[in-house]
């Protein structure tokens, strides 16, 4: 009998000891109602900028647009306006001689929604920088249908409305029936010159198609003489496209192998890299944006002939900061600064990148001679 009842007991023994040991080992309950942290925290002021040092300012995704019709929390029955956006061509336009702005680029995702209301507001701040600063547009994914039609940014940046720049190159034409697809200003190109040194900027659309390619490819042979910085949307990322919403976070990140636009035309980062990026010379730097869950993210790739081409994921979650590259010709080297603008402090964390140095940290760039 007392065998028969041996095994009973036993296992009733088991079962309370694993209901203690997971009672001990279950996460707390969250609690709603405790105090969200920082998106992005930081310390310290900008030094001042060196003789003969120059920036360029790299504008991350600016979706955060509040006021009627816009997303979520941020809808209200108030005029649509972006806060954020405006603060932050206001801290250029305050501190374009201190630090000596020579350009301006903006990755993509200008807008939230693609709506014209949302485009008004873009094109009342960033027109602000016309006649004071040379600065590139770049379409995103945000900013066009997922068949690349990206009329409202043409009507409101048409590239008429750049002609007259003496630093604006031009954008790619073509002659099919679908202007609003790639044409008139959706993929652009900007000169400049600073510090003894000849640059090249083009502004290509999100997952840009082989056409556009082509033609980005012919400038690039056309300058070879000029330092290339492409900005382009989609670059850098979660390398394969995410299956769960923390993968969005946590997959593996690197040149991105997926795209949203364009459907089987669209190109993504790795196709960009393999079909243009790593053939030319005189590239430099490819920046991008769109992954705001990365934040912010680097890659050293070795091109063709052997030299680094340096891309860079900048998307501060539409937050206003500001990414800054500090030429240093005397020092051969740059230094990227990222700017949290009401905030006036560098940022040094974000809620998905702890990490100090993946948003400050220094490139080493050949200046003197132009040479490598």
């Amino acid at each position: 009998m007392k065998r028969r009842l041996l095994l009973p007991v036993l296992v009733g023994f088991a079962l309370a000891l694993m209901s203690h040991a997971s009672a001990e080992t279950s996460p707390p309950p969250v609690d709603k109602n405790a105090p969200k942290l920082p998106k992005i925290t930081g310390s310290g002021s900008l030094t001042p900028l060196p003789e003969g040092a120059f920036t360029l300012v790299v504008i991350p995704d600016t979706q955060h647009y509040t006021g009627l019709g816009c997303k979520g929390a941020l809808a209200s029955d108030d005029p649509v306006e972006n806060r954020h956006l405006a603060a932050q061509v206001e801290w250029i336009l305050a501190n374009r001689e201190a630090q000596n702005i020579v350009f301006v680029t903006h990755v993509g995702d200008i807008v939230e929604k693609n709506r014209a209301e949302e485009w008004a507001v873009a094109r009342a701040h960033l027109d602000r920088l016309r006649g004071v600063v040379p600065f590139s547009l770049t379409v995103g994914n945000h900013d066009m249908s997922s068949k690349g039609d990206a009329r409202l940014f043409q009507s409101h940046f048409p590239a008429s409305s750049f002609a007259e720049q003496a630093w604006y190159l031009g954008c790619y034409t073509h002659d099919r029936p679908d202007q609003e697809v790639s044409a008139n200003n959706v993929n652009s190109a900007q000169i400049f010159s600073v510090g003894g040194v000849d640059f090249l900027h083009l502004s290509l659309e999100c997952n840009a198609p082989d056409d556009v390619l082509a033609w980005a490819d012919a400038l690039l042979k056309r300058h070879p003489d000029r330092r290339a910085i492409v900005t382009t949307h989609m670059d850098l990322g979660i390398v394969e496209k995410p299956k769960t919403a923390a993968g969005y976070i946590h997959d593996p990140k690197g040149r991105m192998r997926w795209s949203k636009i364009h459907g089987a035309r669209g190109n993504h980062g790795e196709a960009l890299w393999e079909k243009l990026f790593r053939r030319h010379p005189n590239l430099d730097f490819i920046l991008c944006g769109d992954q705001s869950r990365v934040t912010a993210l680097r890659l050293d790739a070795t091109a063709d002939d052997g030299h680094t081409v340096t891309s860079l994921l900048s998307d501060y979650m539409s937050e206003p900061v500001l990414r800054l590259m500090r030429f240093l010709p005397s020092e051969n080297r740059i230094d990227a600064i990222t700017w949290h603008v009401p905030g006036g402090f560098l940022v040094e964390a974000t809620v998905h990148v702890p990490e100090r140095g993946q948003h400050q940290f220094s490139l080493e760039f050949e200046m003197a001679g132009q040479g490598r």
